[in-house]
């Protein structure tokens, strides 16, 4: 286990405070398994954080209400529970799995146990943050390669700059914030080339929103005994990101390297939750369906605008303003619509998350008339 100094310690509380894949469905087949819930707060459209409003669903409610007869007990056993079911999920063995506090924790975990020692990160620039964070906080050197033209991950630009101070590569696949994937003809050989030299961290948190069913995870290369690590969550298309529940996939050595590391670990209502939720396969398709139908129109608003955008693989779409987000970010606030946050370099580019089909009529009504 890593050992933490007193001054590492006061890093990572200091951080942990801050904020650093579908056929159609028909008519009522879904109207009830679901309650619809609120997507805006205080009349506000909440389209900022790439959150699925319709979760949980209603039989995961039922699930998390259940849970309360074992609310005072610790989850120990239940996380074994749902490790076994994981396990055979995922076709791994049980001890190639991390439950985490959301996919979030995961990447703090490894970037505290890859950044402790310093060493080298090498990763895409914009991307997701937390993992890169925490091992900057903790001595690491984070190696930022830009995006290329297409606003795509410079794979050999990625695979030049691996030399023997890189301790790990990552890779979020989709990434956020641009939703665009590696490839399909590409990410396996580019994940196993770079696993021979360094680890690979493949962030799959928005996996289940790519529509090509034979679109490989890189938990294909976990079960090869590659150097790998995938993170998955409930976080997304399951409607479960204030349950905070994720996993790890690795090596059963890897594992046993980041867990102690897993600090917050998940609670037993997150629990009966992921459980749940991993049985709900209506629920599943019917979000997928509602994030293709929010994408479909976000794209007909922006192409009204003549926008450029990128074509995702995500929850959320990612397109040029042509001016400062920050300036946009408060205009769109004004119209009672919350948008992405800046994403440097790329500035002047924003992020909208699929959501409500009420919430983005009322985005695209702002857009136009700030746009205007």
């Amino acid at each position: 286990m890593n050992r933490i100094n007193r001054r590492n310690w006061l890093k990572l509380t200091g951080l942990a405070g801050s904020s650093a894949m579908v056929g159609p469905l028909t008519g009522n087949s879904i109207s009830d398994l679901i309650t619809e819930g609120k997507g805006q707060v205080n009349g506000v459209a909440r389209l900022n954080a790439n959150e699925n409003p319709f979760g949980p669903s209603e039989k995961v409610r039922d699930a998390i209400i259940a849970g309360f007869d074992e609310a005072c007990r610790y989850p120990f056993a239940k996380v074994r529970e749902l490790v076994e079911v994981l396990a055979k999920k995922e076709g791994v063995m049980p001890e190639q799995i991390v439950i985490t506090g959301g996919s979030t924790e995961g990447l703090k975990a490894t970037g505290l146990t890859y950044g402790v020692h310093g060493g080298e990160v090498i990763s895409p620039e914009p991307t997701y943050l937390s993992l890169l964070s925490y091992a900057e906080q903790f001595g690491a050197y984070i190696n930022r390669v830009p995006l290329n033209d297409d606003l795509e991950f410079d794979l050999d630009e990625i695979e030049k700059r691996v030399t023997s101070q890189t301790r790990l590569v990552f890779i979020c696949n989709p990434n956020n914030p641009t939703g665009t994937i590696v490839p399909k003809d590409k990410i396996r050989d580019f994940c196993w080339s770079l696993s021979k030299k360094t680890l690979v961290f493949s962030d799959e948190a928005y996996g289940d929103f790519i529509v090509d069913s034979e679109y490989p995870s890189m938990i294909e290369l976990v079960k090869e005994g590659a150097n790998v690590i995938v993170s998955r969550t409930f976080s997304k298309v399951y409607g479960l990101a204030g349950m905070r529940i994720g996993y790890l996939i690795a090596r059963p050595d890897i594992a046993r390297r980041i867990q102690p590391n897993v600090m917050a670990n998940t609670n037993m209502l997150a629990i009966y939750a992921a459980l749940e939720a991993l049985k709900d396969d209506s629920f599943y398709q019917f979000s997928l369906q509602k994030n293709l139908e929010g994408k479909k129109y976000i794209y007909s608003v922006l192409d009204d605008l003549g926008l450029r955008y990128l074509k995702s693989h995500t929850n959320f779409v990612f397109f040029h303003t042509g001016r400062p987000i920050q300036g946009l970010v408060s205009a769109m606030q004004e119209q009672s619509v919350q948008i992405g946050r800046p994403f440097p370099p790329l500035t002047d580019w924003c992020r909208i998350s699929t959501g409500k089909m009420e919430d983005l009529q009322r985005f695209g009504d702002a857009l136009k008339a700030v746009m205007s």
